[in-house]
């Protein structure tokens, strides 16, 4: 490790583009556990440079996402934007040590040698035509960017803790924009030295930018020969997640932003953290670990080399166990938002130790509940509507001429009398379950029916079996 364990200090930097997906959620969740671990500082910071794209709605889908997920910063957000004068300045720095130049090339002039380039099929990179050149030579006045004199020759090796060792030729990295001819910083440099000034230590991210990693040490050393303390970070570049076809995780595979799983899909914020953690994370056989056994747990070590599959059933599952696990008070004002006006939040309460063993998301809760609030008269689902023909009403006609001469109303006597009857009349007790179910729910699922009567009451269970009776 390059640093101890107290001074470590990761940070997650999304660009405010559009929702937080979930391999951004995941990226948040490693870093905010990485440093947890540790003893040390979680930072986020908002890469919102590009004023076209980024908006003020991603980004507070952004911090509505990660502050749903738990996961706390120990600084208030960074904003890139507003740090372009400092991205300027460290260029000028590096202009003034040699370690970058004036560009005075044409837009004209590099679409020609790009052509060329691809003509020639080679690798389209800035062929350093401005890297030995005296600026005298410019026409006056000419607009010109600033590029990094990158090392010509020799390797870089960056020795990632998720990749191993990784090397590149120097000669494969060009000279790139550090800023451009308004005076505009590049994503480039931006990050490094937002990483610097922000005390980084530790950059955890998709592998989709470890090239990004080759390109940004250059800047690095430069900064550290002419000021010093400016240590090259840690790098741990993790494995992108991928559907369950093996591509790239895409819309085309069903919701990728965490605001969908919360609002559309009905998990559970701990469920989707943990589902995310054990996502290219693991710790023996453990599939399920409480906030805190992740946090004493997650080490970079446990991260995989390999593009992790997202498969949809397994986070379900996992959530229906955290919907079993959850405080019912709680349940029950997530439910009633999804049934909105007519929910009422005690009786919802009442009725979610039957309700959630039966569901693995919000949806299927509410779906559950919703039978409470219904008001006569009230249709039946085509199921429930077949199940009462004539011999199914007359027999809801007789329950409800004992039910209502029933004065204990108790699960256990309710059950005693209705196996009475079911024996008296030489049937099943499913005979008379089933289309007691459909008149008290309008559908053919539900929880116990015994538990269904307890919860709707005596004057309203009457008043729907007598609406369905013969």
């Amino acid at each position: 490790m390059a640093s101890s364990s107290a001074a470590v200090v990761t940070r997650f930097a999304p660009s405010p583009t559009g929702f937080l997906h979930l391999g951004g959620a995941r990226t948040a969740l490693f870093n905010w556990l990485y440093a947890r671990h540790h003893g040390g500082k979680a930072l986020l910071r908002i890469e919102d440079t590009d004023h076209k794209r980024s908006t003020q709605d991603a980004i507070d889908a952004i911090l509505s996402g990660l502050d749903w997920l738990g996961l706390d910063y120990d600084a208030p957000p960074v904003f890139q934007s507003a740090r372009a004068e400092r991205h300027a300045e460290v260029a000028r720095q590096l202009l003034d040590a040699g370690h970058a130049y004036r560009c005075y090339a044409t837009p004209e002039e590099l679409e020609a040698m790009r052509e060329a380039q691809r003509a020639a099929k080679q690798p389209l990179r800035y062929d350093g035509r401005w890297r030995d050149r005296d600026p005298a030579e410019a026409p006056a006045d000419a607009p010109f960017t600033v590029r990094l004199r990158t090392p010509a020759d020799g390797e870089t090796v960056i020795e990632d803790q998720v990749q191993g060792r990784v090397t590149v030729q120097n000669a494969e990295i060009d000279d790139y924009i550090l800023l451009r001819a308004d005076g505009t910083p590049t994503y480039m440099l931006a990050v490094v030295v937002d990483d610097h000034d922000m005390g980084v230590t530790h950059i955890i991210r998709g592998d989709d930018h470890l090239n990004n990693a080759f390109r940004q040490l250059p800047i690095i050393r430069a900064m550290d020969a002419i000021e010093g303390s400016w240590p090259d970070p840690v790098y741990a570049h993790i494995p992108l997640i991928h559907g369950t076809d093996g591509a790239k995780l895409s819309k085309r595979h069903g919701a990728v932003g965490v605001e969908a799983y919360r609002d559309e899909l009905g998990v559970l914020p701990e469920a989707l953290f943990n589902y995310l953690l054990r996502l290219g994370w693991g710790h023996g056989d453990r599939e399920e670990l409480t906030r805190d056994e992740a946090i004493a747990l997650f080490d970079l070590a446990g991260v995989g080399k390999s593009p992790s599959r997202f498969d949809l059933k397994k986070l379900q599952h996992l959530n229906g166990h955290y919907i079993r696990e959850a405080d019912d008070q709680r349940l029950s004002a997530l439910v009633a938002e999804r049934l909105g006006d007519s929910a009422d939040l005690a009786l919802l309460e009442q009725a979610m130790p039957v309700l959630k063993p039966r569901a693995r998301d919000l949806n299927e809760l509410a779906e559950g509940a919703a039978f409470l609030f219904r008001q006569l008269p009230f249709p039946l689902d085509e199921k429930a509507a077949a199940l009462l023909d004539q011999d199914a009403r007359a027999r809801l006609a007789a329950i409800h001429t004992r039910f209502a001469a029933q004065n204990d109303w108790t699960i256990d006597a309710l059950e005693a009398s209705l196996k009475e009857m079911a024996e008296e009349l030489g049937l099943g007790l499913g005979k008379l379950a089933q289309p007691l179910r459909a008149a008290l729910t309008g559908t053919t699922s539900s929880p116990g029916i015994f538990d269904v009567l307890i919860l709707l009451g005596k004057e309203e269970s009457l008043a729907r079996i007598g609406a369905q009776a013969a």
